[in-house]
């Protein structure tokens, strides 16, 4: 069984953007907490 290119090509797009989307909610935790950690040890 062949998969139509055009429907093939939809789902890897849709796979990227979420692992896109994954990828910057994991940047954005980081981030978060690489803050949190500066304020607490400047004595915020």
């Amino acid at each position: 069984m062949l998969m139509e290119h055009g429907h093939d090509d939809e789902r890897r797009r849709r796979v990227r953007s979420r692992n896109y989307a994954l990828l910057a909610a994991l940047l954005a935790l980081v981030a978060l907490f690489y803050v949190i950690t500066i304020v607490r040890m400047s004595g915020g």
